[in-house]
């Protein structure tokens, strides 16, 4: 079971942000106690039984690059920008729901498809 952050390139007011999540809720919220952000803060709770939960399509917590820093020093996995979509992604193919496994295939495969456009791009320059 691993905690994932991907890069800090969201905007929010003056500062960047990135997004923290994790295979299963314990971890995320071990992290989260860890590295200092309030467990208010986090989005698409799947109960939303929290009150001030944001609604989001996943779990996660948006967390500035301070708090990234501190999170890969706990041993939170670095991941590209694509990493969140890649990781929902592969639930959805893990899922017995036949529906949910395309879904899930057709994401990869866009995923899959962006990475190697943005390396193209990257070797053009």
């Amino acid at each position: 079971m691993t905690v994932y952050v991907d890069p800090a390139v969201w905007p929010f007011g003056r500062m960047l942000m990135c997004h923290m999540w994790a295979d299963t809720l314990d971890e995320l919220l071990g992290m989260a106690d860890r590295i200092g952000v309030q467990r208010k803060w986090i989005q698409g709770h799947p109960t939303l039984s929290l009150p001030q939960a944001r609604k989001a399509s996943w779990v996660h917590f948006d967390i500035s690059k301070a708090k990234r820093a501190l999170a890969v020093s706990a041993g939170a996995v670095e991941t590209d920008q694509f990493g969140g979509l890649e990781w929902q992604a592969r639930r959805q193919i893990a899922s017995t729901d036949p529906a949910i496994v395309l879904i899930g295939e057709a994401r990869l495969a866009r995923v899959m498809e962006a990475r190697r456009a943005r390396e193209t791009q990257g070797s053009l320059l």
